[in-house]
């Protein structure tokens, strides 16, 4: 990857170093309306652990070595679904998500999935237009698999509008997103 950033997955040496990247990004969503919620939404380091450990942790690290974003897949039913994507606002804009993106579909291509689910904020340009520059599409109610719809519940119950918010699906057999 150009300017010597380099995608991969996670070590266990890395997990200290995601919440930070987690709260530095949230800071991207001051002035949006959406902060209070998503400010108190941290995910569990238990989580990232147990990511890590079976391979769905990928991280963005910097030239220096040290992880400056990550993505977080976990399993719905057996199938993938990208929890959470984060990166330091000072590395944005240099296709480190869309990075993050290409290995998670690498990876679950390579794990035999055949699709990667998400839910993530409509209007966000950083959002839902971003994933559906990925190939991402919007799912109508009724295209919602019950695990999917308990995750979006579950964010409800946390405090995300699921008015504001959108699920999403890509295909992992579509090739490199665009």
């Amino acid at each position: 990857m150009k300017g010597g950033f380099r995608i991969e997955r996670a070590r266990a040496d890395d997990l200290a170093a995601l919440p930070a990247i987690e709260r530095a990004a949230n800071a991207l969503f001051e002035g949006t309306g959406l902060l209070p919620a998503v400010d108190e939404d941290f995910t569990h380091p238990d989580e990232f652990a147990e990511a890590q450990a079976a391979g769905r942790l990928f991280v963005a690290r910097a030239p220096g070595g040290e992880p400056v974003g990550f993505a977080l897949v976990e399993l719905l039913d057996g199938q993938p679904h990208l929890e959470e994507m984060d990166v330091m606002p000072r590395y944005g804009r240099r296709g480190l998500g869309r990075a993050l993106l290409e290995a998670v579909f690498a990876w679950g291509r390579s794990a035999g999935h055949t699709a990667l689910t998400l839910t993530t904020f409509r209007d966000l340009a950083w959002n839902a237009p971003f994933y559906e520059r990925a190939g991402f599409r919007a799912l109508a109610r009724d295209e919602i698999p019950p695990a999917l719809a308990a995750v979006v519940r579950d964010e409800a119950a946390r405090g995300l509008d699921p008015e504001k918010r959108v699920v999403m699906r890509r295909g992992l057999d579509d090739g490199p997103a665009s």
